[in-house]
Protein backbone atom coordinates (compact mmCIF):
# COMPACT_ATOMS: atom_id res chain seq x y z
CA UNK A 1 0.00 0.00 0.00
CA UNK A 2 1.52 3.24 -1.30
CA UNK A 3 2.02 5.86 1.28
CA UNK A 4 0.31 9.29 0.57
CA UNK A 5 1.73 12.02 -1.06
CA UNK A 6 4.06 14.68 1.11
CA UNK A 7 1.68 18.02 1.29
CA UNK A 8 4.63 20.90 0.53
CA UNK A 9 3.91 24.57 0.60
CA UNK A 10 6.19 26.91 -1.58
CA UNK A 11 6.48 30.15 0.03
CA UNK A 12 5.45 33.18 -2.14
CA UNK A 13 6.38 36.21 -1.02
CA UNK A 14 7.42 37.69 -4.59
CA UNK A 15 10.62 36.06 -5.24
CA UNK A 16 11.58 32.70 -6.62
CA UNK A 17 11.09 30.69 -9.31
CA UNK A 18 7.92 29.66 -7.69
CA UNK A 19 6.31 27.67 -10.60
CA UNK A 20 9.52 25.69 -11.55
CA UNK A 21 9.99 25.04 -8.02
CA UNK A 22 6.65 23.63 -7.59
CA UNK A 23 6.53 21.37 -11.10
CA UNK A 24 10.16 20.04 -9.43
CA UNK A 25 8.65 18.87 -6.00
CA UNK A 26 5.50 17.40 -7.71
CA UNK A 27 7.67 15.69 -10.46
CA UNK A 28 9.66 13.64 -7.13
CA UNK A 29 5.92 12.68 -5.80
CA UNK A 30 4.83 15.69 -3.83
CA UNK A 31 1.55 18.04 -3.09
CA UNK A 32 2.72 20.95 -3.92
CA UNK A 33 0.58 24.34 -2.93
CA UNK A 34 2.59 27.98 -4.08
CA UNK A 35 0.95 30.44 -0.96
CA UNK A 36 1.45 33.08 1.46
CA UNK A 37 -1.12 31.80 3.43
CA UNK A 38 0.47 31.33 6.95
CA UNK A 39 -1.95 28.53 8.48
CA UNK A 40 -0.88 26.38 5.34
CA UNK A 41 2.64 26.78 5.32
CA UNK A 42 2.71 26.03 9.14
CA UNK A 43 1.17 22.71 8.85
CA UNK A 44 2.76 21.66 5.67
CA UNK A 45 5.05 18.69 5.80
CA UNK A 46 7.38 20.67 4.42
CA UNK A 47 8.31 24.30 3.57
CA UNK A 48 10.21 25.89 0.61
CA UNK A 49 11.73 29.29 0.77
CA UNK A 50 12.46 30.38 -2.60
CA UNK A 51 14.53 33.10 -3.51
CA UNK A 52 15.88 35.54 -6.26
CA UNK A 53 17.44 38.97 -7.30
CA UNK A 54 18.94 41.01 -3.94
CA UNK A 55 18.76 40.29 -0.40
CA UNK A 56 17.72 43.18 0.73
CA UNK A 57 14.56 43.32 -1.79
CA UNK A 58 14.05 39.42 -0.37
CA UNK A 59 13.66 40.02 3.33
CA UNK A 60 11.29 43.23 2.61
CA UNK A 61 8.95 40.86 0.46
CA UNK A 62 9.37 38.35 3.24
CA UNK A 63 8.77 40.14 6.02
CA UNK A 64 5.84 41.68 4.34
CA UNK A 65 4.12 38.13 4.70
CA UNK A 66 5.63 37.56 7.93
CA UNK A 67 7.55 34.69 6.40
CA UNK A 68 10.47 34.86 8.93
CA UNK A 69 8.23 34.15 11.99
CA UNK A 70 6.30 31.01 9.76
CA UNK A 71 10.18 30.07 9.31
CA UNK A 72 10.87 30.42 12.76
CA UNK A 73 7.73 29.18 14.70
CA UNK A 74 8.13 26.02 12.13
CA UNK A 75 11.51 25.41 13.46
CA UNK A 76 10.55 25.59 16.74
CA UNK A 77 8.84 22.70 15.92
CA UNK A 78 11.04 20.74 14.39
CA UNK A 79 9.32 21.14 11.47
CA UNK A 80 11.29 20.97 8.00
CA UNK A 81 11.83 24.20 6.23
CA UNK A 82 14.36 23.88 2.52
CA UNK A 83 16.29 27.34 1.17
CA UNK A 84 16.74 27.54 -1.97
CA UNK A 85 19.91 30.25 -3.82
CA UNK A 86 18.10 33.73 -2.08
CA UNK A 87 16.27 31.83 -0.01
CA UNK A 88 19.77 29.91 1.58
CA UNK A 89 20.95 33.34 2.33
CA UNK A 90 18.76 34.91 3.95
CA UNK A 91 18.37 32.74 6.78
CA UNK A 92 21.64 33.53 7.65
CA UNK A 93 22.16 36.70 9.93
CA UNK A 94 23.22 39.53 7.44
CA UNK A 95 23.92 40.33 3.66
CA UNK A 96 25.74 42.48 2.75
CA UNK A 97 25.46 43.78 -0.87
CA UNK A 98 27.10 46.76 -2.64
CA UNK A 99 27.96 48.32 0.79
CA UNK A 100 24.73 47.67 2.27
CA UNK A 101 23.82 45.53 5.42
CA UNK A 102 20.93 43.51 5.46
CA UNK A 103 19.18 42.42 8.30
CA UNK A 104 18.16 38.45 7.67
CA UNK A 105 16.10 35.64 9.32
CA UNK A 106 19.01 35.14 12.17
CA UNK A 107 18.53 31.38 11.94
CA UNK A 108 22.61 30.60 11.25
CA UNK A 109 25.11 33.23 12.35
CA UNK A 110 27.19 34.81 9.94
CA UNK A 111 27.55 37.02 6.92
CA UNK A 112 26.45 36.44 3.40
CA UNK A 113 28.94 38.24 1.10
CA UNK A 114 29.81 38.70 -2.67
CA UNK A 115 32.17 36.32 -3.82
CA UNK A 116 35.55 37.66 -4.68
CA UNK A 117 35.95 35.97 -8.10
CA UNK A 118 36.81 37.43 -11.71
CA UNK A 119 33.66 36.48 -13.27
CA UNK A 120 30.38 37.56 -11.52
CA UNK A 121 27.81 35.97 -11.15
CA UNK A 122 28.75 32.49 -10.86
CA UNK A 123 26.48 31.26 -13.34
CA UNK A 124 26.41 27.56 -14.59
CA UNK A 125 27.43 23.68 -13.39
CA UNK A 126 29.62 23.10 -10.87
CA UNK A 127 30.06 20.21 -8.97
CA UNK A 128 30.23 20.05 -4.94
CA UNK A 129 32.18 18.93 -1.96
CA UNK A 130 29.24 17.03 -0.56
CA UNK A 131 29.29 16.11 3.36
CA UNK A 132 29.89 13.06 4.68
CA UNK A 133 26.40 11.05 5.65
CA UNK A 134 24.49 13.75 3.81
CA UNK A 135 20.94 13.00 3.47
CA UNK A 136 20.03 15.61 0.47
CA UNK A 137 23.42 14.26 -1.69
CA UNK A 138 22.53 10.77 -1.15
CA UNK A 139 22.89 8.26 -3.95
CA UNK A 140 25.04 11.37 -5.98
CA UNK A 141 28.37 11.18 -7.34
CA UNK A 142 31.28 13.48 -6.65
CA UNK A 143 30.91 14.56 -10.33
CA UNK A 144 27.06 15.23 -10.50
CA UNK A 145 26.86 19.20 -11.26
CA UNK A 146 24.32 21.27 -10.25
CA UNK A 147 23.01 24.85 -11.63
CA UNK A 148 24.26 28.15 -10.21
CA UNK A 149 23.45 31.54 -10.41
CA UNK A 150 24.74 33.75 -7.77
CA UNK A 151 26.99 36.39 -7.16
CA UNK A 152 26.59 36.26 -3.34
CA UNK A 153 26.98 33.47 -0.55
CA UNK A 154 27.97 32.63 2.89
CA UNK A 155 31.40 31.90 2.79
CA UNK A 156 32.30 30.77 6.65
CA UNK A 157 29.89 28.89 8.55
CA UNK A 158 29.78 29.73 12.65
CA UNK A 159 26.37 28.07 13.36
CA UNK A 160 26.17 24.12 14.48
CA UNK A 161 29.34 22.12 14.87
CA UNK A 162 27.54 18.83 13.95
CA UNK A 163 25.46 20.86 10.69
CA UNK A 164 26.25 18.80 7.57
CA UNK A 165 28.16 21.60 5.34
CA UNK A 166 28.20 20.98 1.38
CA UNK A 167 30.84 23.06 -0.24
CA UNK A 168 31.72 24.27 -3.93
CA UNK A 169 34.34 26.50 -5.08
CA UNK A 170 34.33 29.50 -7.89
CA UNK A 171 37.13 31.32 -7.35
CA UNK A 172 37.16 30.89 -3.98
CA UNK A 173 35.42 27.85 -1.24
CA UNK A 174 31.18 28.99 -0.58
CA UNK A 175 28.42 27.30 0.99
CA UNK A 176 26.73 25.07 -1.36
CA UNK A 177 24.29 23.44 1.24
CA UNK A 178 23.89 22.83 4.43
CA UNK A 179 21.74 20.64 6.98
CA UNK A 180 21.10 21.05 10.31
CA UNK A 181 18.19 19.85 12.01
CA UNK A 182 15.12 20.65 10.17
CA UNK A 183 16.63 23.38 8.31
CA UNK A 184 18.27 22.55 4.68
CA UNK A 185 19.25 24.54 2.19
CA UNK A 186 21.12 24.87 -0.97
CA UNK A 187 22.87 27.54 -3.06
CA UNK A 188 22.11 26.26 -6.30
CA UNK A 189 18.69 25.97 -8.21
CA UNK A 190 17.80 21.95 -7.44
CA UNK A 191 14.75 22.50 -9.54
CA UNK A 192 16.74 23.99 -12.77
CA UNK A 193 19.52 21.15 -11.83
CA UNK A 194 17.80 18.32 -14.16
CA UNK A 195 17.79 14.48 -13.06
CA UNK A 196 20.35 15.74 -10.28
CA UNK A 197 18.30 17.91 -8.76
CA UNK A 198 15.30 15.98 -8.87
CA UNK A 199 16.88 13.25 -6.70
CA UNK A 200 18.13 15.44 -4.25
CA UNK A 201 14.61 17.31 -3.79
CA UNK A 202 13.42 13.52 -3.79
CA UNK A 203 15.86 13.06 -1.09
CA UNK A 204 14.26 15.96 0.99
CA UNK A 205 10.94 14.67 0.43
CA UNK A 206 11.73 11.29 1.56
CA UNK A 207 12.81 12.26 5.02
CA UNK A 208 9.74 14.81 6.04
Amino acid sequence: MSRPPKKLVVLDYGSGNLRSAQRALERVGAEVEVTADSALAAEADGLVVPGVGAYEACMVGLRAIGGEKIIAERLARNRPVLGVCVGMQILFARGVEFGVESVGCGQWPGTVTRLDAPVIPHMGWNVVDAAPDSQLFNGLGPDTRFYFVHSYAAQTWEGDAAAKLTWATHHVPFLAAVEDGPLAATQFHPEKSGDAGATLLANWVEGL
